[in-house]
């Protein structure tokens, strides 16, 4: 991995550059067309699609609930403990996020509240290809059953095989509606937008490749989404009392996912930079996805030697990480140094991967420096919050004078008329 050792501010310039995000006008443009084509021919459009992209053949995108029964019955026992023990840990802390809606009703004469409502029907993204992501169903569809969306519906592209059991089981098991064929950016726009057989939803969530983030993005507006997930990334804070055979695994389970994936080490230590790195080459040999790895470290990878804690977390908040690792004595106490992150692993045993399967939290976060103000997913991203106001007419009186004069400053007479009316005699 390359090794930094430079000042703060080169230092903080360097992660700027790395993490600089460019838009792909050439995406951009394919992913508009099919868009459009999908909006105009429904159905047939995705069906030609599948047949181009997929190289499978799709008659009724539904997949039957018998079939999904079915395969959650093939799962072998020990995987459906493994989904059964996710979901309880999910469902529990998520839990704690339900938001309640209030009245206030401390003045007498004004009744001031918000009311907070459930998403009607929801869109489960889930990315097919070359891996089976069951962790991403429960991890998207728990929080919306918690926050009580009535309808949750999920696409996944078509396999030639058949979609994998494991997703189609964890679909059963997180409480999924409907399981629909389709993927790519065609399967975002019959999300946003409905076709003769998928009904269109209020939001889309989960992550997808970059068709699928350019997607969302073109969508949003007629739909909700989650956030533009980039690659995946994590930061690790450590110093000497860290494990670099443990560090080095650690950073290269992020690398694994994507060759444009970012795995960044900030430390106050000059040999454990050296050993981390002699690791991570070492234990990449090893690995089945190194084709995919290999690039994510050599390009987009780094570790830096910063002079102190303080300036390890400066970068690292300056990184904005997805995931973030601290690796230090009493990591607790490090909390407060953490401005921009969007999901934190304290001590040697919180290795990030407990967090993509089992610790609780969600996985779905933000990436490419957006943690600087986005969080993670939770059942806060599945409700609606709706204000009321009733006042009487002697409380209105009181304040009208100050709505007319706003209103008449802004060039608003009928906004100042609509409140004199209800004086005149």
């Amino acid at each position: 991995m390359k090794i930094y050792k430079e000042s703060l501010d080169t230092m903080l310039s360097i992660v700027r550059d790395y993490t600089q995000q460019t838009t792909d006008m050439e995406i951009e443009r394919r992913v508009y067309d099919i868009i459009a084509d999908v909006r105009t021919n429904g159905d047939a459009a995705l069906k030609a699609y599948s047949d181009k992209f997929d190289g499978v053949s799709i008659e009724d995108f539904k997949v039957p609930q018998a079939e999904i029964d079915a395969a959650y019955e093939s799962l072998s026992d020990e995987l459906k403990a493994t989904l059964l023990k996710a979901k309880e840990n999910i469902t529990e802390f998520h839990s704690r996020e339900i938001e309640q809606g209030f009245v206030d009703m401390d003045t007498p004469g004004i009744i001031r509240g918000q009311k907070v409502i459930p998403l009607a029907r929801v869109g489960l993204y889930v990315p097919g290809g070359t891996a089976a992501y069951p962790s991403t169903i429960i991890m998207t569809a728990l929080p919306a059953k918690i926050a009580g969306v009535k309808e949750i519906v999920m696409v996944t592209p078509p396999q030639k095989d058949g979609i994998n059991p494991a997703v189609l089981g964890a679909a059963k098991l997180a409480g999924v509606d409907a399981v629909y064929q389709v993927g790519g950016a065609q399967g975002v726009a019959a999300l946003a937008y409905g076709t003769e057989s998928i009904p269109k939803v209020d939001k889309i969530v989960g992550p997808g490749n970059i068709y699928v983030a350019t997607a969302k993005r073109q969508v949003f507006g007629q739909v909700d989404i989650d956030m533009i997930a980039g690659p995946s990334e994590i930061g690790v804070i450590a110093d000497d009392s860290a494990n670099p055979v443990h560090l080095a695994a650690d950073l290269l389970s992020q690398a694994e996912h994507d060759p444009r994936a970012r795995a960044i080490m900030v430390t106050t230590s000059e040999k454990l930079a050296n050993a981390v790195s002699d690791e991570v080459e070492r234990q990449l040999k090893l690995l089945p996805r190194e084709s995919i790895a290999r690039p994510a470290i050599e390009n987009n990878s780094y570790i830096a030697v910063m002079n102190s804690i303080e300036d390890m977390f400066t970068v690292m908040n300056e990184v904005a990480p997805e995931h973030l690792e601290i690796q230090l004595p009493d990591p607790m106490s490090y909390m407060s140094l953490v401005q921009n992150a969007g999901s934190v692993f304290l001590g040697a045993y919180a290795s990030e991967p407990l967090g993509d399967y089992l610790g609780g939290t969600n996985h779905v976060l933000p990436t490419s420096g957006t943690a600087r103000f986005s969080s993670p997913l939770g059942v806060y991203d599945f409700v609606k919050r709706t204000s009321f106001t009733q006042f009487t007419k002697e409380r209105l009186e009181e304040v009208a004078t100050h709505i007319t004069t706003l209103a008449r400053t802004e060039g608003l007479e009928a906004h100042a008329r609509a409140i004199e009316v209800r004086f005149e005699k």
